[in-house]
């Protein structure tokens, strides 16, 4: 005859080897810490074997509860999944959210993840662009809600954050001292007339040595010290650096974040808008770094 395993006996268990201790676990799922130890006495009677080890004053799990442990969270896993896309049909549907290449980290991702997990029935499309095109985009409607980097905001959008715009090289490069100056910038890159204009300001010439929509190609030509570049600080992959402030080369503007979201009264769409602002207010000052 099959037996049945108790999915809160198992979440009281999960909980308790991830926090540490069953007082923890307990005003974590807000329980009595007897009824926590109690689901746990029944798990382990139900299974005959011993899940902790109480020898000492820390809990530790025995070889079976570890054993247990994988299993059980793929079980609480999948059972809070079928719950919530059975249960939750109140909102469905799709939004498009249009970010910037090289904002995409570190916000978007966690944003995403605490968007499906409160609209399990919505489906997010990410778009990544260059505000150019995610501006027009936006305009025709084909997305509800976009970030920006530009120097201004339109009237219809709210600045997120500033961040400085920056020359960057290849570690240990000497390119940026060669007259003109070799540059690498996007086709289609917003800071590409900007990086331009400032060089042309202060009379320096420059020569732009690849021209392309390529991201990768233009970090590949950068870090091989063929050609500098420019990108938002804190942006800049492993493989560059920032170029020194005040050294030959002229400073550039400071860039802002900027949020738009289609008028609509549409809950995720508002939901998903402020879980974007919670996430760069968190940031608290702390650089942007690009892992992808």
């Amino acid at each position: 005859m099959p037996r049945n395993l108790d999915l809160t006996s198992l979440r009281s268990f999960v909980t308790v080897a991830e926090t540490g201790g069953v007082t923890r676990a307990a005003g974590f799922l807000n329980l009595t810490q007897s009824a926590v130890s109690m689901q746990l006495k029944r798990l382990e009677e139900s299974l005959g074997v011993s899940l902790l080890d109480r020898s000492s004053r820390q809990i530790a799990l025995t070889s079976s509860g570890e054993q247990l442990l994988s299993y059980a969270r793929k079980m609480i896993e999948l059972n809070d999944e079928i719950y919530g896309r059975l249960t939750d049909q109140k909102y469905e549907g799709e939004i498009i959210l249009g970010v910037p290449h090289d904002i995409v980290y570190p916000v978007i991702p966690q944003v995403l993840q605490r968007f499906n997990a409160e609209f399990p029935r919505m489906k997010v499309q990410l778009i990544a662009s260059y505000t150019t095109g995610l501006k027009e985009q936006f305009s025709r409607g084909e997305a509800n809600i976009i970030l920006t980097t530009e120097n201004q905001i339109d009237g219809n959008g709210e600045v997120l954050t500033s961040i400085p715009l920056r020359w960057v090289g290849a570690p240990g490069g000497s390119v940026q001292k060669q007259s003109p100056v070799p540059v690498a910038l996007g086709r289609n890159c917003r800071f590409r007339p900007v990086a331009i204009a400032a060089l042309d300001c202060e009379d320096l010439g420059w020569e732009m040595i690849i021209d392309t929509e390529s991201d990768r190609s233009i970090e590949a030509t950068v870090s091989a010290d063929l050609a500098i570049t420019v990108m938002l600080e804190g942006t800049e992959p492993a493989q560059l650096q920032l170029l020194p402030v005040g050294h030959g080369l002229p400073d550039l503007p400071i860039q802002n974040v900027g949020l738009y979201v289609s008028e609509s009264d549409d809950t995720p769409t508002t939901r998903l808008a402020e879980l974007i602002r919670q996430g760069y207010d968190n940031m608290q000052m702390t650089p942007l770094r690009a892992v992808g």
